[in-house]
């Protein structure tokens, strides 16, 4: 089986981290993504599309420290859905993207995300479990 979502966009609002009871960071955020086609009747039109992201632990203190409305942001991860009952007793449904890895496209510096990407020295900014440790200054040839 595989659930794996893939999405660039720009968030809507600034993040909002909060913990848990038992001290986890999450952090959510939305981000708008946008196509262009032609419709039938050949008209060109954009349709935009809304994804909650939710991020945990340190990926949600980086997203929540480094991410604003507007940036531009690449997140994968996987969908799920949740529910609950509110308080008239209905039952209620969210559909999340559950972030593992995220990679900052645009820097703060580009205002409101209106750049071509390649913020925090031209090859993005990932964060996530994957990404930890992987080079070591050593091996590094400058």
């Amino acid at each position: 089986m595989l659930n794996k979502c893939m999405i660039i966009g720009r968030l809507g609002a600034d993040p909002e981290m909060r913990y848990t009871a038992n001290g986890s960071a999450v952090t959510t955020f939305n981000v708008a993504t946008s196509r262009n086609f032609t419709d039938s009747s050949g008209e060109r039109r954009e349709e935009t599309e809304w994804f909650r992201v939710v991020v945990w632990a340190r990926l949600a203190e980086l997203c929540a420290q480094y991410l604003a409305k507007g940036r531009l942001v690449y997140v994968e991860g996987r969908m799920q859905t949740r529910s609950w009952e509110d308080q008239q007793g209905q039952k209620r449904y969210m559909t999340e993207l559950v972030g593992q890895e995220v990679k900052f496209l645009s820097s703060p510096r580009d205002g409101d995300g209106g750049g071509s990407g390649g913020g925090f020295g031209g090859a993005g900014f990932a964060t996530g479990p994957d990404n930890e440790g992987d080079i070591d200054p050593d091996d590094l040839p400058f």
